[in-house]
């Protein structure tokens, strides 16, 4: 493993030498010809979310030093096309709508409804309780069961939820963070039930702690002690599921704080390299590990340069991997990622313009080389999606995969000046931030300092700034605005669900064999006070004796108590 401390200033400034010259004949031309054509052409500033600014010409003498070198050729080092040989003309993207809400009955129909309609993947979105680690009866649930997501309490809920479902045979992604572990071990614990082997479920535990420390909020310990289920995770999985990813290291949420394309990129990376020196630290080599590290990416409305931020991010994850990490197999160096489109760019206002944003920003996905996709349905600034929206999202994907061509050949903007320029220029800024983040002292620093929030924050606030005062357009809101519009029909989650499932967890809590309960939490107390034993197995345990995910959180709640994050200023 090489030092950190020279590491990335030592790759930056080649980044900064390679592209310090400027191509003589753009120069010429543009006094020439353009300033001749259009006087006034400097007039208006042209500038993406990350605040680099744009020109109006792209040329060769943009694309400095070896570009064959950068590119490589799809499905090899440094997979700046894409990791797989054809892409797309071997296999489409999964196409994996979000889904989640109400009871488990509810979510088990609309995972069914959408497997119906072509959908080729899971994805499960959870209620505050359960995000919280708390059961669906405590007075912090009040009026929030079932709301954004589908709530789980016990084992119970999860064998409800996929009832009828093949764990052997779909691919699962679970959005679930801060009790990641437990929710992991309910699911090992349903594939048990139905008879299917660790070694063939397939899927992912989002997981990524460090992002809710920086943007998404919703913790339960310290850093720390997140950090070390984590790292029990990833080697039980390691070990015993092979075929399970561990963590998506998410940059979605950090977008969706306020962060640009480039703090996307860079904090996104920045922890996928943190959760790789954990594996280095717990005795597995990157080539054991890494292959099941994957990733999640907004995809937002500035087309070219979501395109040109995936590209980047594989590029720099195959290099530092490589070079800094010491991989050997292709496959470690590969970056697998999951996009989803953008919920910040989604306005109340003229609901329907959002499936033309969502469309937009679900072809630079595609053209970015995601290997798998959801697109957000057009009520979502309103409510969880309707049936009917998510069909419309749904069917996006698939007249982007059936009928426009982009699938058709692999990485089709590769060469682009501007694409080129853009992605080489994203890369030199992610490497910035890397060395900005080292010199604070790493990633889980910069965050405890608030260095990382602030960031998104200052950024944050310029880009209201730039809305309030008409410098960056969003139709129907600051342009284009109608009066009066009509409303939309949504979809309301019933008392109901809030009911249903306490009903289900007192018939759980008086059914279940309370002594086995109470010695698998002893056992499981005595596992989280000693920091070299692996917790997955006492957490499957737990799980399988029914004990509630409240209970389990408990124990770490008395153990470790929780975290403040500092004040931003």
């Amino acid at each position: 493993m090489v030092d950190s401390s020279s590491f990335w200033s030592e790759k930056l400034k080649n980044i900064e030498e390679r592209n310090k010259s400027e191509d003589p004949q753009y120069k010429k031309w543009k006094k020439e010809v353009l300033e001749k054509w259009n006087p006034g052409s400097e007039e208006k500033e042209f500038i993406n979310s990350s605040g680099i600014p744009i020109k109006e010409l792209y040329v060769p003498g943009d694309l400095h030093g070896d570009l064959n070198e950068r590119l490589g050729y799809p499905g090899t080092f440094p997979f700046t096309r894409g990791i797989y040989p054809d892409m797309y003309r071997g296999r489409l993207w999964t196409m994996r709508m979000f889904s989640g809400f109400g009871t488990p009955e509810d979510t088990n129909r609309r995972l069914k409804y959408l497997i119906q309609h072509g959908e080729s993947g899971l994805s499960i979105a959870f209620d505050m309780p359960t995000l919280y680690g708390y059961d669906c009866n405590n007075e912090r649930a009040e009026g929030e069961v079932g709301k954004c997501g589908v709530n789980v309490s016990t084992l119970k809920d999860m064998e409800v939820l996929f009832d009828g479902i093949d764990l052997g045979r779909v691919s699962t992604s679970m959005t679930i963070n801060a009790p990641a572990i437990v929710l992991l071990a309910m699911y090992m614990a349903v594939a048990k039930k139905q008879g299917v082997p660790l070694d063939r479920i397939s899927g992912t535990v989002q997981a990524d702690i460090l992002k809710e420390y920086i943007a998404q909020k919703e913790w339960i310990f310290p850093p720390e002690v997140h950090l070390r289920m984590i790292r029990d995770m990833m080697v039980f999985c390691t070990e015993s599921a092979p075929r399970w990813n561990y963590i998506s290291i998410s940059g979605y949420h950090i977008r969706e704080a306020g962060a640009s394309a480039v703090q996307e990129l860079a904090f996104t990376l920045a922890d996928g390299f943190h959760y790789v020196e954990m594996g280095l630290n717990a005795g597995l080599s990157a080539d054991d590990f890494a292959p099941r590290l994957s990733f999640f990416f907004n995809s937002s409305i500035n087309f070219f340069e979501e395109i040109a931020k995936m590209r980047a991010a594989r590029r720099i994850w195959a290099t530092v991997l490589k070079e800094k990490y010491g991989a050997r197999n292709p496959r470690t160096m590969m970056l697998k990622f999951h996009t989803q489109t953008s919920g910040y760019t989604l306005t109340w206002q003229q609901p329907l313009n959002n499936i033309i944003r969502t469309t937009i920003e679900a072809m630079a996905g595609v053209l970015g080389g995601t290997q798998s996709l959801h697109t957000n349905s057009y009520d979502e600034a309103w409510a969880l999606p309707s049936e009917n929206a998510v069909k419309v999202a749904l069917r996006t994907q698939q007249i982007i995969a059936e009928e426009s061509g982009i699938a058709d050949t692999v990485d089709p903007l590769g060469g682009s000046y501007y694409v080129e320029w853009l992605t080489d220029e994203m890369e030199k800024q992610a490497y910035s931030y890397f060395d900005r983040i080292e010199k604070a002292g790493g990633i889980l620093k910069a965050i405890k300092t608030g260095y990382i929030q602030k960031e998104i924050a200052n950024t944050s606030y310029r880009r209201q700034l730039r809305i309030e005062e008409g410098k960056e357009i969003m139709v129907g809101v600051n342009k284009y605005v109608e009066e009066n519009e009509p409303p939309i029909k949504i979809l309301r989650i019933s008392k109901k669900a809030q009911l249903s499932q306490r009903k289900r967890l007192n018939d759980v809590l008086a059914s279940r064999d309370q002594e086995k309960v109470r010695r698998s939490l002893e056992r499981l107390e005595d596992a989280m006070k000693d920091e070299s034993v692996n917790l997955m197995p006492y957490m499957i345990e737990a799980v399988e004796s029914y004990a509630t995910i409240e209970e389990i959180s408990n124990i770490g709640r008395r153990l470790y108590g929780g975290w403040k994050e500092p004040v931003i200023v």
